[in-house]
């Protein structure tokens, strides 16, 4: 094995979360090496948020299209899935190369390796032939991936993930989709609006089954009037493919067809490739536990889906800062202890970058590292309607044994979801803890479900009381005004 290269800081994985860490930190002045095997940036700019939310984007535009009518005069509408396809391969940087990431990374004063990192100790990295010793520690960052239900036949057909979903150029006439959660429900969406023929099959007695029952029972009434058979309390037992089309069969002896298989059961992490067992930390998790440092252990921090705590974009970003904070304040306190004149110049950009990443990141003050708190975590379901969720749904506050109120309210019963026809496509319902005089959980579901959240997310994360939320003023007539009915309906 080579000889250790000394390093500051070594992160594995640069995913949304490890290229935000790695890139902060040597900005800030620390040597810094980015450790990669895939793709700099991750799931999110390549398969995932973005790429998908410009599928949504242009399946929602049909759907307006198409409700000019009776609206607005008529409209002829003709699906073109060319445009799309287009759209994506250019926003994912030419055909899934991450060559200007790399450069990003490199600009802001990073070095970056391609490969496999592996821990062979406390603060050391393999990656091939290369070995580095990090001084303030190693960060882990790498993410996920999708699981393979164990399901007879699946692994020996051309199923699809949420990747081949992406990248696909010419759409299928029929499509099964396996798994009724988030993704799979915005990608059901998106193609039966392109005129594809969808059906769902989940497991579980609902769809989107991590978020109320009101919010599932509308998003699978709007899936339906867009042609979506959804079947749920059905378990797939044997997956065919003839060459041409798939079977699925599943319990009741019920069987399904289609031309392509979308597989969207979930992900998981990869730990047995990381060498955890050489500091001491056992592999066989589902996901790394960490603290609320993002500590998985001494040396080592890990960020993003790796960590179990939600595969969300934002939520990577917001461990990224706590443990940014966290090595420029580690470093700042190892460099006043070896110059105690404190004159060295990493030391003024990492107080400097430290103290600002506290002041604006997560909680905390300025000159303190952060904590994570994840009471108010912010999550979206881009179907049409949105639907936002914040903190707690009604059940985990029961099962919490917290004294719940709940309000409720139809965003058709508001001025502005009678505006826009909403209908029953809508709602706005809040779980508060009547003891506290506080929200502790909402959810927003409507044609702006993820923006009207964002007040919903600022109560629930600042506990501003009921009192106050009440003698608010809402702007009128907005789709967040109907927050101050689902208020007034607290019982």
């Amino acid at each position: 094995m080579a000889e250790p290269e000394q390093v500051d800081v070594v992160v594995v994985g640069l995913g949304v979360g490890g290229e935000e860490v790695a890139g902060r930190l040597a900005e800030a002045g620390l040597s810094v090496v980015g450790v990669e095997r895939d793709l700099v940036g991750g799931e999110c700019p390549y398969w995932g948020c973005i790429p998908s939310k410009m599928m949504i984007r242009a399946a929602n535009a049909l759907a307006e299209a198409r409700r000019v009518d009776g609206l607005a005069g008529t409209a002829e509408v003709r699906p073109d899935w060319a445009p799309v396809a287009r759209r994506i391969r250019e926003e994912a940087t030419d055909n899934w190369d991450d060559r200007v990431a790399v450069e990003r990374f490199v600009g802001r004063g990073g070095r970056f390796v391609r490969g496999s990192g592996r821990l062979t100790g406390p603060g050391r990295v393999q990656v091939g032939d290369q070995v580095f010793q990090a001084r303030y520690g190693v960060v882990l960052g790498t993410g996920t991936r999708p699981t393979v239900p164990p399901i007879g036949g699946l692994a020996d057909t051309p199923y699809w993930t949420n990747h081949q979903a992406v990248e696909v150029t010419e759409l299928p006439e029929s499509l099964l989709v396996l798994g009724g959660g988030a993704i799979g429900l915005e990608l059901s969406q998106v193609f039966a609006r392109f005129g594809v023929r969808v059906t769902v099959v989940e497991a579980l007695d609902r769809v989107l089954a991590v978020e109320e029952p009101e919010a599932s029972e509308v998003v699978a009434a709007a899936l339906r009037a867009d042609g979506v058979e959804i079947h749920t309390g059905v378990r797939a037992e044997r997956v065919g493919h003839d060459g041409q089309r798939f079977t699925l069969s599943a319990s009741g002896g019920a069987e399904f067809t289609a031309e392509r298989l979308l597989v969207v059961t979930g992900r998981r992490a990869h730990l047995e490739e990381l060498g955890l067992d050489s500091v001491g930390v056992d592999a066989g998790q589902r996901y790394l536990p960490v603290d609320d440092r993002m500590r998985v252990a001494d040396d080592l921090w890990a960020v993003g889906d790796v960590t179990g705590e939600g595969a969300f974009t934002h939520i990577a970003m917001y461990q990224a800062a706590i443990v940014i904070a966290d090595i420029l304040d580690r470093a700042r306190h190892a460099r006043a202890g070896a110059d105690p004149s404190g004159t060295a110049s990493v030391v003024g950009g990492a107080m400097g970058a430290a103290s600002s990443l506290s002041a604006s990141g997560s909680s905390g003050s300025a000159g303190t590292v952060p904590r994570a708190d994840y009471r108010a975590l912010p999550r979206v379901t881009f179907t049409d309607p949105e639907v936002g969720a914040v903190g707690l749904t009604e059940q985990q506050a029961r099962a919490r044994g917290i004294n719940v109120q709940v309000g409720f309210t139809k965003l058709g019963s508001s001025t502005r979801g009678w505006i826009h026809g909403v209908g029953d496509e809508g709602f706005i319902k809040l779980v508060a803890d009547a003891d506290q005089g506080v929200l502790i959980g909402a959810t927003s579901v409507g044609p702006a479900g993820g923006e009207v959240l964002s007040g919903l997310v600022v109560a629930v994360h600042a506990a501003v009381p009921l009192s106050l939320l009440r003698h608010m003023i809402y702007a009128y007539p907005t789709f967040h005004r109907a927050i101050e009915d689902a208020l007034r309906n607290l019982s």
